[in-house]
Parts: structure tokens; C-alpha cells; sequence
């Protein structure tokens, strides 16, 4: 992630005072935000901006609803965005134009529009991560720390299950995690899906499943002759990447342009 160095001691306190956009206030995870912020868990100071609807979307709400993002973006003093990778490719564009802080929670970008996000992030501060879960994050540093010790003698396999609603496949997550192990390596994600054939040395292999109402299970098994070591994560409540987001607009809006990551925000 880049970001300006002058933040790289770790998290700040909150200032708690803002106006929160919701991009896709009516999705999975925008409702829990909205109802979030509604219920002022995060104190009196933060109120709902208003929240985008898709075009013809009937949106039987109690607050501002608009189907032109632009419209949004002037009113708030920092969005949220869990939509899909072609909305996110067009709202980071807007935060640019109008030098607004961002928060990114949709999965299933591309390395293209990932890139593009970067380039956004030089007119606004953007955090972008695929998980908002504080347990994750700490999941991500301890892989990437057992990936650096152990080196390419263990075998790395990534298993993740969701609900089956789900469309983006391996999970953002799990390729976050894929990226914790990569890096520990030094080396750069290759995911293996297809496990057709002998495993070779050095593949990082991910393994999914997707059913029912499941929020989200990854585990991360290291394998070696006579022993393997799993580090894992298990969801059970989807307010945990509301409350996550929450947090990281309330920290970001101060910040610099600029992209930063969620152990940016939690100061791991």
C-alpha cells in the first residue's frame, strides 16, 4: 500500500464527527452499515450522509437515497463503497474529483482496476481491503510472518467457504491471504485452482466451497513431512465487516491522500 510516511507509526485516534455516504446502502453488507451508523453505536457525532440506490431500485427507506453517486459524494465527508468492481472502478474516480476519503469493501477487482484504485488514491485517501475484520487483518500478518519462517519447504494451501449467494471465487480474502503468504516468501501471488497434475514446489493452492448462509471460513494450512500448522478465521456475523468499514471512515478522513490498508487502520 502506499501511503505517506508521516502515517506509518501505526493507528490514530478517531475523531469521531462525520457524515457517512453509503455506496450501495440497500446490498448485503451497505444495509448493516447504515443501520450501523443509525443506531449511533459509534456515537452521536456520526450521522448517514444518504446512500445510493441502483437505477429503478425502489428504495422504501427513512433516509436520502440517490441513483447519481456524484450527488452523494458532495454531501458526505467520507463514503463507503461495498458494490461491484465496476461501480468501485467509477467511485474511485469521483472520490478523486472531489479529493473525498474512501473506504473499499467490494471484492472480485481486477489487477487493471486494483491498479486504477492506486492511481486515485495520489487525490484521495483510499483504504481498500477485501476484509474489514480486525481478526482477519491480524490473520494476514501472522501468515505473511509463518510463510517468511517456514520458506517454500512447506506446503501452502488456502481453503475458504461462503454463503452461495457469493459470485467472486477464490474470495477476496483468501487472495489476500494467498498475497500474506506471497509476500512473506518475497515472491508474488500464482494461484493454483487447478489441481490436475503432481503439486509443484513453491504453489500457493486454494480450494473453495461455497453453501447455504455461510458469512465467510478461511483457513490457511502449511504442510510438511510429519506436521502441519492451520491459521484460521471464522465469521459468523456480517455486522463484524459493517463495523470494520465504520471504523476505517472514521480514520481515513483525516488522513492524506494516499492508499492504505486496514492494518493501516488498526495500527497492525
Amino acid at each position: 500500500m502506499t501511503r505517506p510516511a508521516s502515517d506509518s507509526e501505526g493507528a490514530q485516534p478517531l475523531n469521531t464527527h462525520a457524515k457517512i455516504g453509503v455506496l450501495g446502502c440497500t446490498g448485503r453488507v451497505g444495509a448493516l452499515i447504515v443501520q450501523e451508523i443509525q443506531a449511533r453505536h459509534f456515537g452521536p457525532e456520526i450521522s448517514l450522509a444518504g446512500g445510493t440506490v441502483k437505477p429503478g431500485y425502489p428504495a422504501d427507506v427513512d433516509f436520502f437515497t440517490t441513483e447519481d453517486p456524484a450527488t452523494l459524494f458532495e454531501m458526505a465527508d467520507v463514503l463507503i463503497d461495498f458494490t461491484t468492481p465496476d461501480a468501485t472502478a467509477k467511485h474511485i474516480w469521483l472520490a478523486a474529483k472531489h479529493h473525498k476519503p474512501l473506504v473499499i469493501g467490494t471484492t472480485g477487482l481486477n489487477d487493471s482496476q486494483e491498479q486504477e484504485i492506486a492511481d486515485a488514491a495520489k487525490e484521495a485517501p483510499i483504504v481498500y481491503a477485501a476484509n474489514m475484520s480486525v481478526g482477519v487483518n491480524l490473520l494476514l500478518a501472522l501468515v505473511e510472518q509463518a510463510a517468511a519462517r517456514l520458506g517454500t519447504e512447506w506446503d501452502i494451501e488456502i481453503a475458504e467457504t461462503h454463503h452461495k449467494h457469493k459470485i467472486d471465487a477464490p474470495s477476496g480474502t483468501a487472495l489476500a491471504l494467498g498475497k500474506a503468504a506471497a509476500s512473506g516468501r518475497k515472491t508474488t501471488l500464482d494461484p493454483v485452482t487447478d489441481r490436475t497434475g503432481e503439486r509443484q514446489s513453491g504453489d500457493i493452492g486454494f480450494a473453495v466451497q461455497r453453501g447455504g448462509d455461510v458469512v465467510g471460513e478461511h483457513t490457511v494450512t502449511f504442510y510438511a513431512e510429519g506436521e502441519r500448522l492451520e491459521l484460521g478465521h471464522k465469521a459468523s456475523n456480517r455486522s463484524l465487516f459493517a463495523k470494520g468499514a465504520i471504523r476505517a471512515a472514521l480514520w481515513v478522513k483525516d488522513q492524506s491522500p494516499g492508499l492504505y490498508a486496514m492494518r493501516d487502520v488498526l495500527g497492525l
